[in-house]
């Protein structure tokens, strides 16, 4: 309600200050209008006499002020044109100071002065000093500012410059403009400082917010310094820039000193930052500590950043000028004075450090790693980063690298980019893990060294393995699925043509993930064993007794680690994944004619047949699995081959569901009976498995019978018979068309016994099944003929 009150007050106060400035402003028209120097000269000191309150907060005062401003505008049109008042412009200058309150007076003053300026009838740095010295007169910090903000506006196109009119626009003409502007700088700076020590404690967030508002009349004065042409290099250097930074220093204010700063930074030209960059940087320091500092230090490397990307032909100077030592001892100095800045903000500065260096100098990494070697030096002996926006920084740290040379390869690197990750959370640890592996993966990056991947990966380490103090239990799946999924992936960018070099990546990798823990295991391994696979199709056809006094990589070499990486994957409850993995290693040792080391991949694949695998299911899959393998191999001499197509017809006819166990075993005929030139084709062997699987589609039959009351459907009898067309068909002299004649007739006689229960499939697969037949004794030909006896 008081704060109500307040506002209340303040619009009532500044509705009086306006109606008074426009009941003066009215009488003084009317005075200008009848060429009345007298009246005008009296009403528009009323008129100014308004702007004496000191109730108005600054947003309200300036209210009032622009007020004022408008109508000064037209009183001075009007001492422009002597002819209209008869007073020469020096009398008319010695004449308003006979005002009678002091504001009014230098209002008037500086409203003449502008135009005494322009006649040129006294020395212009005489008029400038005088208006600048007599303002002193006002010292109440708001109608102080707003007063020397009027001087500054009427006479900012009046300065003696190399362009100007007024007097002879010698470098001497310019120094006066120059000391004029930062006497007044430095005056309003006084008073705008002062303002925060005239408020009580209480209300002082709100008064510092008012005199926040103010802050750009201040600013203003150093705009106009920058706009003054004939303040060059070396005027900014030895004069303009120490005028403004001891100013800046000595006021000891935090809002004073940060605005200022940014001002310096923000209005001056890019080229005198760079050449002046020592300077600047010296001040930083001599702020005071609650200065925010950071942001002041990034803008200033933001610009310079900026002005070397627009113009290449700059770049010689920057390493003439040695910014980026300069810069980054000025940061060093910065953190070492202001011991209770926070880690957020020290890590900021060392980001800005970093983006300058990559722009200015990306050529030069070992600047990159000193930016980098510099955090870590600010990190070390704290515990691991627990601060959000901290965290934050460092991945963006960590990124800016990424980013900028769209190659993690040169990352690698920089020794203390993993010593920077090291102090990462866990959690935020991973994060830059999976950020490093998009990079690669976004830029199709090859790793293509042993040494370039140990480093990878232990940038990645929180991905492969467990942290120390890592959460348990507490990790949601898709994103761990997710996570272990990219590194799997990030495996496939790993390559080298040299096998020797790339055999010691695959080694690396094994190193690293099989410690992941066994949750790991089954995403990371896969893709080991397919890159080493790529790798023994490589050196395909090599036996490994090279002679040499290194032992070469070779196919068998691989097989020894390939088995090794398998059987751990075992141990770990995936023996499902890890029999494919034996499987397509056997594959890989055949294609390589090492018929010792495809048996054992075989051997390894039954014993986890045996021993792991006793879901159902899994075991219809992986016996399916087994006999499509090794129907492929042509490696294995007589009895090797003879062993594991006992075993594999033997697990066939032992699945749980006869179902099963009939599809297992007429696949199983394969084994016998290989289409290759040089392969396999045991008729006798293959009638046999048939047979076996009519005998235990019968049983099937029976058990259902039994069970439900019918003899359920012919599917498994209608797939038999497809497999006898099929041998039929490829030459086998075992099947005979009355062999294929009788099971139709069977087929035909079973379905017609139980049409009712027949599943819907039956009958379309058996009559698709007749209508080829019928297809191929119409088709002619030795094919015909062969078809021509079977009835159907």
């Amino acid at each position: 309600m008081l704060g109500h009150g307040i506002i209340e007050d303040e619009e009532k106060w500044l509705a009086e200050g306006i109606a008074g400035i426009q009941h003066n402003a009215f009488f003084m028209h009317r005075a200008l209008d009848d060429s009345n120097l007298r009246d005008a000269l009296k009403y528009s000191a009323l008129m100014l006499s308004e702007l004496r309150t000191s109730r108005l907060s600054p947003h309200k005062y300036y209210e009032l002020y622009m007020r004022a401003f408008d109508e000064l505008r037209r009183l001075e049109m009007f001492f422009k044109d002597e002819s209209r008042h008869g007073v020469p412009i020096v009398d008319l200058y010695e004449l308003v100071q006979h005002a009678g309150n002091i504001l009014p007076r230098l209002y008037l003053l500086c409203t003449v002065g502008s135009v005494y300026l322009r006649c040129k009838d006294a020395p212009v740095k005489d008029v400038l000093r005088d208006l600048v010295e007599v303002c002193r007169g006002v010292q109440h910090p708001i109608r102080g500012l707003f007063l020397r903000s009027y001087l500054a506006q009427v006479s900012r196109d009046k300065l003696p410059d190399i362009c100007s009119d007024y007097e002879g626009g010698d470098s001497e003409s310019v120094m006066d403009a120059v000391d004029f502007v930062l006497q007044n700088f430095t005056e309003m700076n006084k008073l705008w400082v002062r303002l925060q020590h005239q408020v009580p404690g209480r209300i002082r967030d709100k008064k510092e917010k008012e005199r926040n508002e103010l802050r750009d009349l201040v600013g203003k004065n150093l705009h106009v310094l920058s706009q003054i042409e004939g303040v060059d290099l070396e005027m900014y250097k030895n004069t303009v820039l120490p005028s403004v930074l001891e100013q800046v220093v000595n006021c000891k204010d935090e809002l004073a000193q940060f605005y200022l700063m940014e001002c310096i930074i923000q209005v001056f030209p890019d080229e005198y930052h760079l050449q002046t960059l020592e300077t600047l940087l010296g001040a930083c320091p001599q702020l005071q500590p609650t200065v925010d500092i950071k942001t002041v230090l990034s803008q200033l490397m933001d610009r310079l950043s900026s002005y070397a990307s627009s113009n290449s032909e700059v770049l010689p100077e920057f390493l003439q000028v040695e910014a980026f030592t300069k810069l980054s001892n000025a940061i060093g100095r910065v953190i070492e004075a202001q011991v209770d800045m926070p880690i957020v903000g020290a890590i900021a500065l060392h980001v800005s450090l970093l983006t300058f260096t990559l722009r200015v100098h990306p050529d030069r990494l070992d600047y990159v790693d000193q930016v980098l070697g510099s955090c870590v030096k600010k990190l070390s002996g704290r515990p691991k980063l627990d601060d959000s926006r901290a965290t934050k920084q460092v991945v963006a740290l960590l990124s800016a690298p990424l980013d900028k040379y769209y190659d993690i390869v040169t990352a690698l690197t920089l020794c203390n980019y993993p010593r920077v990750m090291d102090h990462l959370d866990n959690e935020t640890n991973k994060v830059m893990a999976m950020v490093i592996i998009q990079s690669i993966m976004k830029n199709n990056t090859c790793i293509s060294t042993a040494d370039k991947v140990e480093v990878l990966f232990e940038l990645i380490k929180g991905l492969i393995v467990d942290l120390d103090g890592a959460a348990v239990g507490e990790v949601d799946e898709e994103d761990f699925s997710e996570e272990q999924n990219s590194v799997a992936r990030l495996i496939h960018m790993l390559h080298n043509d040299d096998p020797e070099e790339m055999f010691k990546i695959i080694s690396t990798v094994k190193k690293h993930i099989m410690i992941g823990g066994p949750r790991r295991l089954p995403f990371t391994v896969p893709s080991l064993i397919f890159s080493a696979l790529k790798l023994v199709r490589q050196l395909q056809g090599q036996d490994g007794d090279v002679a040499g006094e290194e032992v070469p990589t070779t196919p068998k070499k691989i097989f020894q680690l390939l088995n090794e990486i398998i059987e751990a994957l075992s141990s770990v409850s995936s023996p499902e994944l890890a029999l494919r993995l034996y499987l397509q290693c056997a594959e890989a040792a055949n294609d390589c004619d090492l018929e010792p080391a495809a048996y054992e991949f075989f051997t390894q694949a039954f014993v986890l047949y045996e021993e792991e695998i006793a879901d159902s299911k899994a075991q219809v899959t992986a016996i399916h699995l087994i006999i499509g393998s090794l129907q492929r191999m042509n490696v294995f001499g007589v009895e090797n081959r003879d062993t594991l197509t006992h075993k594999a017809t033997g697990y066939s006819a032992k699945l749980l569901k006869k179902p099963d166990q009939c599809r297992a075993v007429y696949a199983c005929s394969h084994l016998f009976w290989v289409d290759d030139q040089d392969g396999i084709k045991d008729g006798e062997r293959v009638l046999l498995c048939l047979k076996r699987a009519l005998r235990i589609a019968n049983a099937a039959q029976q058990m259902a019978n039994v069970a439900k009351g019918s003899s359920g459907p012919v599917t498994l009898f209608v797939e038999i018979l497809n497999k006898y067309l099929y041998y039929f068909e490829n030459g086998n002299s075992q099947i005979t068309s009355a062999t294929i004649q009788g099971l139709i007739e069977l087929i035909t006689t079973e379905m017609q016994s139980d049409s009712a229960s027949a599943l819907p499939v039956s009958d379309p697969f058996f009559a698709s099944t007749v209508r080829y037949i019928q297809f191929q004794k119409h088709k002619g030909g030795v094919m015909g003929e062969k078809y021509d006896s079977i009835k159907v």
